[in-house]
């Protein structure tokens, strides 16, 4: 045993490899274990997914001679138990009137976001061609960061960093834009 704990701490890839067939094997096991607490096949199937990280996650605590599935389902079962306690929050949230409160309060606020929604697309307009193309590629194309790096030429560092400079450039100026007349 310890020396398979050695192979894992020295080999990542073995470790990985361990995992998967391990998790393969038990996986419709576990499915079959959380369609029986929640409703809805969709929501089991992420229940499996954040079941599958968090047994990664813990995976250098798994003993091999036990069997995998049950431990797997112990961990199934906490994930379930979280996900009903949010939706039973939520749902009490929304049983006390939160859904038609949030829709309520959002017509109320729709002329107010639309007024800084113009406001930011004036700013944006305002951006330098290659801080535009940054920003476009992030929050419009989905983009992630280390191909706009590399898109752009700079390490990955140093566009997260001119990401936040450009948020808070464009948060100022909406916010200038934004302030009420005052005569």
């Amino acid at each position: 045993m310890a020396a398979d704990s050695e192979r894992r701490v020295d080999d990542p890839n073995a470790a990985q490899q361990r995992f998967l067939s391990l998790f393969l094997r038990s996986e419709r096991e576990v499915f079959r274990y959380v369609a029986a607490l929640v409703p809805n096949v969709t929501d089991a199937e992420d229940i499996v997914q954040q079941t599958a990280l968090a047994l990664w996650e813990k995976f250098e605590a798994y003993d091999p001679a036990q069997p995998f599935t049950p431990w797997a389902c112990r961990f199934a079962l906490n994930k379930a138990r979280q996900w009903i306690e949010r939706r039973q929050r939520w749902q009490a949230l929304l049983d006390h009137g939160l859904a038609e409160e949030l829709a309520l309060r959002r017509q109320e606020l729709q002329p107010e976001f639309e007024r800084r929604l113009r406001h930011l697309e004036h700013c944006l307009e305002k951006l330098p061609p290659d801080q535009r193309s940054l920003v476009e590629g992030y929050y419009y194309e989905r983009s992630d960061v280390e191909s706009l790096a590399e898109r752009s030429g700079r390490t990955v560092a140093a566009t997260y960093k001119m990401l936040q400079r450009i948020r808070q450039a464009l948060q100022l100026c909406v916010e200038r834009h934004a302030k009420p007349e005052t005569a």
